[in-house]
């Protein structure tokens, strides 16, 4: 009967205990602004900054994440400049022609026609009119580079559903065709 009184008091004992641990407020903490961080608003008053203001703007000279520097200018100087000076980075691993072929009927294809001959299905149906075929024109990775990044005329720019690496292997997949025609 001894040993029962003794275990309940046990018992007892150890859920008082561990009633009054709480292990998500620790007795003590060193540095607590590390813990508990001050929150501020977006566009609210501040002494954090010298201008007073919480929302600064960006660096002067930095990029978004994830875009990639351009150094040629949207204009007919820049196109000309990369025509002649802009070659691409792949390398024989890098240029996939099944993937090019890929990107080339999903952005291109409908306008410039899966041969490049710039009968592509709007053109056949007159939404766009005067899309060029690759046979009559000259062209380099640059300059196809530099149009998919920027758009000419009334094809737009390319540069937000394409990366960079996409871009070029568009680019040589548009010179494989070019090289059939």
């Amino acid at each position: 009967m001894k040993s029962v009184y003794k275990i309940t008091l046990l018992f007892g004992i150890t859920i008082l205990v561990s009633s009054c641990h709480n292990n998500a407020a620790p007795n003590y903490q060193y540095f607590p602004n590390m813990y508990e961080s001050v929150g501020y608003e977006t566009y609210a008053e501040s002494n954090a900054f010298k201008n007073g203001k919480e929302g600064q703007l960006p660096a002067e000279g930095s990029l978004d994440r994830g875009t990639e520097p351009y150094e040629y200018e949207n204009s007919t100087a820049g196109y000309e400049s990369a025509k002649a000076n802009l070659k691409s980075p792949l390398d024989s691993i890098g240029k996939d022609l099944e993937k090019g072929k890929e990107l080339f009927e999903i952005y291109c294809a409908t306008c410039h026609g899966n041969t490049g001959n710039g009968k592509g299905k709007l053109v056949e149906r007159e939404k766009f009119l005067g899309v060029p075929s690759y046979k009559d024109r000259v062209i380099t990775e640059g300059s196809i580079f530099h149009i998919v990044t920027y758009g000419i005329n009334s094809m737009g720019s390319h540069a937000n559903q394409l990366s960079a690496q996409e871009r070029w292997i568009v680019a040589d997949y548009v010179l494989k065709l070019k090289s059939e025609l």
